[in-house]
């Protein structure tokens, strides 16, 4: 059976390659950052979000990457390229395909070393959270778009292939 931190990397990086596609998917870099009524972050604002929540707390806080969140950044841009974006995306891969393999299990067993919310969380807790987090966060950028360019076509966000063992 794959690892805890194994398993993680997959399915983070499939979420994330699946934010990649959504973004690719926008009509143009204007629809990136529309919203509708009811709804606050647009589509690039999920993206810069789920980049800065794994950025800060996976390769800041556990990885020591020196990264500096812009948590209102994350929220407030209302402008910029898909490709900008998807560079964000990708840093975000490299990131956790160089930090989550240096986690040992020493520190997966222990205490994430800041609280989050006020609440204490095992580390290896906290990281399941990260990939449902972004998970979720994929779903509402998928159905934002398709609203906004009012189609249904699936960018096939999360297949099974990528945890599917080969062989």
């Amino acid at each position: 059976m794959p690892s805890l931190i194994s398993m993680l990397q997959i399915q983070i990086v499939r979420e994330l390659q699946g934010f990649i596609r959504e973004v690719a998917a926008c009509a143009d870099d204007t629809s990136l950052w529309d919203v509708r009524p009811g709804v606050t972050n647009s589509v690039g604002n999920l993206a810069l979000h789920v980049c800065g929540n794994l950025q800060h707390f996976v390769g800041q806080v556990l990885g020591k990457t020196g990264y500096a969140r812009q948590r209102d950044r994350e929220f407030n841009q209302r402008d910029g390229s898909r490709g900008d974006v998807v560079g964000e995306l990708q840093t975000t891969i490299g990131m956790m395909a160089t930090v989550l393999p240096t986690l040992s299990s020493t520190t997966l067993e222990s205490d994430f070393p800041e609280q989050v919310g006020g609440q204490t969380i095992n580390t290896a807790q906290f990281l399941v959270h990260l990939g449902a987090h972004l998970s979720f966060h994929l779903g509402q950028a998928g159905y934002l778009r398709r609203v906004i360019a009012g189609e249904n076509s699936s960018t096939g966000p999360m297949p099974l292939a990528a945890i599917a063992r080969q062989g």
